[in-house]
């Protein structure tokens, strides 16, 4: 039974490697084809995940094929919803285990060397903390995750796996000084800015890699390199999308706390389509994202219509503007369009939309951002003189 489990296993990271081989467009590379067999997938899964797509639940004891299916899925799966709390509210995923392609695309990036120190942000499940263990050895990774109970069950997997790196339960976004200086940086979960601990814990030269988030859209991932005066500066790339780190989270809703009776909205109107603003396009949305800083959008579907959105809504993440945009009705080419607060949010998105066009639609791969050493935020495009948008680090 031992050696058909074995195989079983072996078979599962075999077509894992096939997948992943097909995503990056070559071979995986030795070292990392090691650690996936020696650091077993499925391992790292409790007995109940969420499917990632719509949160369905599957049980092992309940489900065991569609368990071991899910574990060596190209997907990603979720292992705690809610914070890990009972809730009567909708499950909102927490934690999860990454899609294996997004972990060994990561893992390439940092160009990691022997002897390098890594410090992960995000330990989740503990699978990425097992691999770099592995490559590295445990001596040289540390692993910070917020939750007590994932610390706890990541920490116990990795070490019957026979790994020991320095797992902390803590807040990431503030390092963990005594393992400084480290080589490397890895986020496991989404960041809105630069946190100034991780940069001042990396020795000059060293990476941070980090995955990306704004309120318009968390699809990217940034890579800093740290210079020798303690600023940081690198580029964005396309692609991923992972929870927001929970310390940056702004947990705002739209009837709770940003519209109220007593407001006044300006009133206007508007010739560019609220549809076209709000489209699943990357490029623009990330644009988007950088050009307006903290605000974020919703739609607000018809009652009478299934599935049709009426009115989008824009506000900013500390709650004191917000927007909101119709179709102003049979027989009008425009849209109408509310306002209030201290910012007019749909004026800059119509501005940011045409600079957008004006600079031959960029994607995120354009986009770059420099993090000097007071903390503030210069984000460019294609060079570093060319600044886009400036603010500190924590809008």
């Amino acid at each position: 039974m031992t050696d058909e489990r074995n195989e079983s296993e072996r078979a599962a990271v075999r077509g894992l490697l096939r997948a992943i081989t097909k995503y990056l467009g070559h071979d995986v590379a030795p070292e990392w084809e090691s650690a996936l067999y020696a650091v077993p997938r499925h391992r790292f899964l409790p007995d109940l995940i969420w499917s990632a797509d719509d949160l369905t639940p599957c049980r092992r004891t309940d489900d065991p094929a569609g368990w071991w299916a899910a574990a060596y899925a190209e997907n990603p799966v979720v292992t705690q919803v809610n914070d890990g709390q009972e809730t009567d509210d909708d499950p909102v995923p927490t934690s999860s285990l990454s899609d294996p392609s997004i972990v060994l695309r990561m893992l390439e990036m940092l160009e990691l060397r022997p002897g390098m120190k890594v410090l992960e942000i995000g330990t989740g499940p503990g699978w990425n903390c097992g691999l770099l263990s592995h490559r590295l050895g445990s001596d040289l990774v540390t692993s910070i995750e917020v939750d007590p109970a994932v610390t706890a069950r990541a920490r116990a997997t990795l070490h019957e796996l026979g790994l020991s790196p320095v797992v902390v339960c803590g807040d990431g976004n503030r390092g963990w000084p005594s393992g400084a200086r480290y080589a490397r940086v890895i986020g496991t979960c989404a960041f809105r800015s630069v946190p100034p601990d991780l940069i001042a814990q990396t020795e000059p030269g060293g990476l941070i890699l980090l995955p990306w988030d704004s309120p318009w859209l968390g699809w990217g991932l940034l890579l800093l390199t740290v210079a020798e005066d303690g600023s940081a500066e690198g580029r964005f790339h396309p692609h991923s999308a992972f929870m927001l780190n929970r310390r940056q989270r702004s947990g705002v809703r739209l009837y709770r706390d940003v519209v109220r009776d007593e407001h006044v909205p300006q009133e206007s109107c508007t010739e560019l389509p609220a549809h076209d603003i709000a489209e699943d396009r990357w490029d623009l949305a990330f644009t988007l994202g950088v050009q307006l800083g903290n605000v974020w959008k919703a739609w607000d579907d018809d009652p009478n219509v299934d599935g049709v959105a009426r009115r989008l809504w824009l506000a900013t993440t500390d709650t004191r503007s917000w927007a909101a945009v119709d179709w102003a009705g049979e027989g009008s080419n425009g849209f109408s369009v509310w306002q209030h607060g201290e910012r007019r949010l749909w004026d800059e998105v119509a501005k940011a939309h045409a600079w957008w066009l004006d600079s031959k639609e960029p994607g995120p791969d354009r986009f770059g951002l420099t993090v000097s050493t007071t903390g503030d935020h210069r984000y460019w495009l294609d060079n570093p003189e060319n600044v886009v948008r400036a603010s500190d680090q924590t809008s």
